[in-house]
């Protein structure tokens, strides 16, 4: 819509009158002009009462203002006046002792005079100088904004050491993988600023130094620094062989607080700690009559082991006794399954033929050799499985899941959860299942840790295994190994898990369906003794064995 509003004279008004020409709202106002003789400087001055504003561009011509200040028809004896032609629209505008204000809402008026005419700014030319003046601040804003965050979350490279550079993907390497992001309540990022300032990384030594000293700020026993030796002598135990007594060791169950020392979880069979007696349960008080009191697992760990046929004291409480041992050091085979055949009189509704497994660790060879295992029975006609997991600490998480998928036709076997809840999910569908349908006892003990709990775990909230024994060991962490560009790697706990029934057995264990009586014997020909002689002490009815 185009409004015009034209000054004109008028016989019964002493002021000029705008009359506005809107075909729906005509309407007009009146006016005093105030005529001045000279050119004055750009000035701001408060505003009162001010009632409206000019919304588009004015266009302006000169008309005819008389000596008494009326508008009139144009002659050569008149002074000029003038008229205003908006393009849009035109909102009310006003008088002012100082001359015509162009205002905008927010900002002060800012006023004008000539001694001819009225000067209009051009209000396009005002948004145009108004937008390049905010737009020149925004990019002023942005690039001191990103100069900032530059500054504050990049490590000038030009600085670096090698060494520093060590340290930096130690520090990456648990940004990205630890378990809690709060990082045991500390600013990560502050960390790392305060450590690279503060922290001497002359040497490879001092850089170890610093990575151990930020590790430690986590208080989490099971996230460490290996140096390269112990990084492989992990890798080598895990790929199926060691160098020491043969013991698995943790913590003991709600020490929390003071400890008298460390607990053996179990002992591999036939190995130096085996044959010296010490079993599951055991408390280890002196390692080379250094108290572990104190001590980690992961140092004990390395003080246990050593070169093949050196010589290791150890102090050892069973129960009340107190022992002291003298070992020799060998190479502990870990062939992870032993497996055999128990024919047990009966009729044939009773599974005549037992199939027993014994699976000792989960290293890389695991899951094969329980596949292995079970073809090697099924071959002699087997009826139904014994699966043993006592004394089994753990291992590689992978192979206790594939494991499981042996045993399952379908199912969840794992939620893997970080503090926000669960962020992973392991399940089967039932492809890479062996023996889904064969009745299956599963046997644990406080022994029964990390790898084999999330097996057991798995089969009992499945409802595919029945299990017997005691409550296992409690151990809901989980661990993965990352390896450093210099050889050295870290164990970081990367997330905690809870079984198919959302139970979370950190500290608590996976709970047996029945318990074994307390002779039952762990060795496979004890076993089938067992279920065999129902005189002994240690009999089950092996129809109750598989009763769920």
């Amino acid at each position: 819509m185009e409004v015009l509003a034209v000054a004109s004279s008028s016989a019964t008004s002493t002021y000029p009158r705008f009359n506005l020409y809107n075909p729906k709202k005509p309407f007009s106002s009146t006016f005093k002009p105030i005529i001045i003789s000279q050119v004055h400087p750009w000035k701001y001055f408060p505003g009162r009462n001010v009632e409206a504003r000019l919304l588009c561009r004015i266009l302006y011509k000169r008309s005819i203002l008389d000596e008494s200040g009326r508008c009139s028809s144009s002659d050569a004896h008149s002074k000029p006046e003038f008229w205003f032609r908006t393009l849009c629209g035109l909102n009310k505008s006003f008088p002012s002792q100082s001359g015509f204000f162009a205002l905008r809402h927010g900002h002060p008026l800012r006023s004008w005079k000539t001694s001819s005419h009225q000067k209009v700014e051009s209000r396009p030319q005002k948004i145009r100088q108004h937008i390049s003046v905010v737009f020149v601040r925004l990019v002023v804003a942005m690039l001191l904004v990103t100069s900032a965050s530059v500054a504050l979350s990049s490590t000038p490279s030009w600085a670096l050491s090698e060494e520093n550079l060590l340290f930096l993907e130690a520090w990456r390497t648990i940004d990205r993988a630890y378990i809690d992001k709060t990082f045991n309540g500390q600013s990560w990022f502050r960390y790392r600023e305060d450590a690279l300032r503060n922290e001497p990384m002359n040497n490879r030594e001092e850089t170890y130094t610093a990575i151990r000293k930020m590790l430690a700020t986590l208080n989490d026993p099971f996230t460490r620094f290996l140096e390269p030796e112990k990084f492989k002598s992990l890798r080598s135990g895990t790929q199926g062989s060691l160098t020491g007594v043969g013991l698995s060791i943790g913590y003991p169950p709600g020490s929390e607080g003071s400890r008298a020392g460390l607990v053996v979880i179990s002992a591999a069979p036939g190995g130096p700690a085996n044959q010296a007696g010490i079993s599951s349960g055991d408390i280890i008080l002196e390692i080379d009559n250094t108290s572990t009191e104190s001590m980690g697992i992961y140092d004990a760990a390395e003080r246990l082991q050593g070169p093949e046929g050196s010589a290791v004291e150890l102090t050892i409480q069973t129960g009340p006794e107190i022992k002291h041992l003298a070992l020799t050091r060998a190479k502990v085979s870990l062939n992870p399954v032993k497996s055999r055949l128990c024919e047990i009189p009966g009729s044939e509704k009773n599974y005549l033929r037992i199939g027993y497994i014994k699976l000792a660790s989960f290293n890389q060879n695991a899951s094969t050799a329980v596949k292995e295992a079970i073809d090697t029975l099924r071959s002699n006609s087997v009826n139904a499985f014994v699966l043993d997991l006592r004394d089994n600490s753990g291992g590689l998480f992978p192979e206790g899941i594939e494991t499981a998928k042996i045993w399952l036709d379908k199912g969840v076997i794992v939620y893997i959860c970080d503090s926000r809840g669960v962020r992973d999910i392991y399940d089967t569908d039932g492809s890479s299942a062996v023996a889904p349908s064969e009745p299956l006892a599963v046997l644990v003990n406080k022994g029964t840790a990390s790898a084999s709990e999330i097996l057991a775990g798995a089969l009992k909230d499945n409802k595919r295994a029945v299990l017997f024994g005691e409550p296992t060991y409690g151990k809901g962490k989980i661990q993965s190994v990352f390896q450093l560009s210099d050889g050295s790697g870290l164990a970081v706990t990367v997330a905690r898990y809870e079984t198919p029934a959302h139970n979370d057995i950190d500290k608590v264990g996976v709970i047996p369906d029945h318990p074994l009586p307390n002779s039952f014997p762990k060795d496979d020909d004890g076993f089938c003794g067992c279920l065999q002689d129902s005189a002994s002490a240690c009999y089950i009815n092996n129809v109750k064995l598989f009763s769920k």
